[in-house]
């Protein structure tokens, strides 16, 4: 048995045994809980020792090893019949500080949707005859309570088109606001009594973008001819072309404090215009699928665009390259929406409407629950988030907490079929006091708020969840 000892435990025979171990689960013959003698150099010593470089099961998965983790003490066989392995309690709550990622950080990819609602901070162990608990548990964040909104119900519906409406845009004076649609005709309406006051022709295929400049008294429009045509609003005659794209344009944004088109295409690039001279000052390529929309604004990164390649792309503006490329979709992204107040912006395709702060595209939070292709979105200044889909239906989102608070699915206008039910873009007026949307029935919806709702009338049924954000 010597000889076997030695040859076989020699490497771990000059262990000694843990204080509680010898104390009071170890037999008095002097062999150990094991049935290993326990020789004399080892007795009475009370040492504790600790190997390193191998470590304790972590309280989630895919947490960080450090080179500090230890295993410690064998537990008793109570304990150790509940728990393999653990911390001490005192190791355990400064690892689990420094290794355990907070419920509303981490979310393990294989882990279902939504997490759950607690998080195990660290697992302390019952030795001897001290109890410690044996879980501490900490509650997940949960989402706050969404501000109330008014719901929006629908008042008008305008028709003249004769075909699918395709993009809307309202002027910056509010007096009227323009259409385009697959009837290859722009149509100017006034605001306040929905009556057509104008129609422009000259597209030869279907107009897929409007914009209206604050600092000039121009239309701009884009469509499927691959043209970018510039409108003289003062004699309604076409004074600039575009010339670039190789395929359909499918949107266009006018940059809101120099003179600076920039449109984006079926060409699987983004183009941007010098507005006076017609000049393309950079091609914007980077995406592999046809860029679907496009967005600009005044801060970096100043301009933003969505493709059918799942991706979204921040670019820089002066030097024409990608400053970021969010790849988190895995669906194409129709439609990008920028926050009025906030510097942030939502992105909205089939899988989901996702929230992202700038300048990097830091991920905030998924919207989820519009199961359908989003074709556009739009946000007023009081966090009011509007997603249109392909299938007809619009929800209503509070920006802040995600919170869907009214869903709507409009009947289509009489004559026409039930699946000509789609929503290709929509739009508020400068007051945001009501909300356009452009339909494949071929209308204009016009929506105000219900004056008559009150929180009493319609409550918010909130209930805490779990909050989503990490979520890829």
């Amino acid at each position: 048995m010597a000889v076997k000892l030695r040859n076989e435990y020699g490497p771990v025979l000059h262990m000694p045994t843990s204080k509680e171990n010898f104390k009071e689960k170890g037999p008095q013959n002097g062999a150990d809980s094991y049935g290993h003698k326990q020789y004399p150099a080892n007795q009475g010593q009370e040492v504790e020792y600790l190997v390193t470089g191998t470590h304790p099961y972590p309280p989630g998965p895919g947490v960080a090893l450090t080179a500090d983790t230890k295993v410690q003490r064998m537990p008793s066989e109570s304990a150790a019949q509940s728990l393999t392995v653990a911390l001490p309690s005192s190791q355990a709550r400064v690892d689990a500080n420094r290794t355990v990622p907070g419920g509303n950080e981490y979310r393990h990819p294989g882990a279902s949707d939504r997490s759950q609602p607690t998080v195990m901070n660290s697992i302390v162990m019952e030795t001897g005859n001290t109890k410690n608990s044996a879980l501490i548990a900490k509650k997940a964040p949960t989402m706050p309570k969404p501000q109330w909104h008014p719901p929006w119900k629908l008042y008008r519906v305008i028709s003249g088109h004769l075909g699918w409406v395709r993009c809307i845009a309202v002027e910056p004076g509010n007096q009227w606001f323009v259409t385009g649609s697959a009837d290859r005709t722009i149509k100017i309406w006034d605001l306040a009594s929905g009556k057509l006051k104008l129609s422009l022709t000259g597209h030869i295929s279907t107009v897929r973008g409007v914009i209206v400049s604050a600092r000039s008294p121009y239309l701009f429009s884009c469509g499927e001819d691959k043209q970018v045509k510039c409108w003289d609003l003062e004699y309604n005659k076409v004074i600039r072309h575009y010339h670039g794209h190789l395929s359909a344009v499918y949107g266009l944004d006018l940059h809101p404090t120099i003179d600076v088109l920039v449109t984006c295409s079926r060409d699987s690039t983004a183009r941007i215009w010098d507005v006076r001279t017609k000049a393309s000052v950079h091609t914007l390529s980077g995406h592999t699928n046809a860029v679907a929309t496009v967005r600009c604004q005044a801060a970096e990164p100043q301009i933003i665009t969505g493709s059918h390649d799942t991706t979204i792309r921040l670019w820089d503006l002066v030097a024409g390259k990608t400053r970021v490329t969010l790849t988190n979709h895995k669906k194409s992204v129709r439609a990008v929406v920028l926050h009025p107040r906030h510097y942030t912006f939502a992105s909205g395709s089939p899988d989901n409407i996702k929230q992202w702060k700038f300048p990097d595209g830091s991920f905030i939070q998924n919207l989820s629950g519009h199961n359908a292709i989003i074709n556009t979105l739009t946000v007023n200044s009081d966090g009011v988030l509007v997603s249109g889909a392909d299938n007809g239906t619009m929800h209503l989102w509070d920006w802040r907490t995600g919170y869907n608070f009214q869903r709507v699915h409009a009947a289509v206008q009489p004559g026409s079929l039930d699946s000509e039910s789609g929503i290709f873009a929509c739009a508020f007026d400068q007051s945001e006091s009501r909300l356009l949307t452009a339909e494949a029935d071929k209308t204009i919806k016009v929506y105000r708020e219900d004056d008559t709702a009150t929180e009493e009338t319609h409550p918010v049924s909130w209930k805490p969840e779990i909050i989503k954000r990490k979520r890829f």
